[in-house]
């Protein structure tokens, strides 16, 4: 039979898991009502607390955004990092394994944040310039080194790395935009797997090394 556990460890346990389901049901709620809309006793109704306990955590609404992208979607970049750093890996495959874990957060409400930013970068350009810092320029930064790695090795013909940037990301930022936006009052599809799957081709078919003659 396991110890049993002091209601004091119990409650300082329970403390600790507070901030991860706070953020939680926060990245809920802005992905369903965007920024502006969601309030923090609403967050807290959907965490199981109370209105006044969740400042203790978050004082305002922008540390709480804050904090949804640190502690929910920089670790999925941080992880995007780690696999393209696989010295023993192509190029084009780092790409398409970089496309394929896109394709297990689209299911996810972490889509629903660049659908936010870009909707909301005009009211709240300080959450803005966070998210460029914290998450796109760091993106850049990864895409732009696979790429850079391709031409080195050969795998791709000299390109402008950065022109090159956005024809990676724009399908991927679309699907995201979709799924949040328009997908939502149209019966208008499409098959995310399809899409990427023929963006690759092309892509890659694109920046393939020209034969020598």
């Amino acid at each position: 039979m396991p110890p049993a556990i002091s209601p004091t460890r119990r409650r300082a346990r329970r403390k600790d898991a507070r901030p991860g389901e706070i953020v939680e049901a926060a990245l809920g709620l802005f992905a369903e009502r965007g920024f502006a809309a969601t309030k923090l006793e609403d967050v807290a109704a959907a965490a199981g607390i109370s209105k006044g306990t969740i400042y203790l955590y978050f004082p305002t609404k922008e540390h709480l955004f804050r904090a949804v992208v640190r502690l929910a979607v920089l670790p999925n970049l941080e992880a995007a990092m780690a696999l393209a750093a696989d010295p023993e890996r192509s190029a084009a495959d780092t790409l398409r394994l970089l496309a394929e874990r896109f394709l297990e957060l689209l299911d996810s409400d972490l889509t629903a944040i660049p659908k936010l930013i870009v909707a909301e970068a005009g009211n709240f350009p300080a959450l803005a310039q966070f998210y460029a810092d914290e998450v796109a320029r760091k993106g850049m930064a990864l895409i732009r080194g696979v790429l850079a790695r391709g031409i080195a090795r050969g795998e791709f013909r000299p390109v402008d790395l950065d022109g090159a940037l956005p024809l990676f990301s724009a399908p991927f930022l679309l699907l995201a935009l979709w799924k949040h936006s328009l997908g939502r009052h149209t019966d208008i599809e499409f098959n995310p797997r399809a899409v990427v799957a023929t963006h690759l081709d092309v892509l890659l078919r694109g920046l393939a090394a020209e034969a020598p003659p």
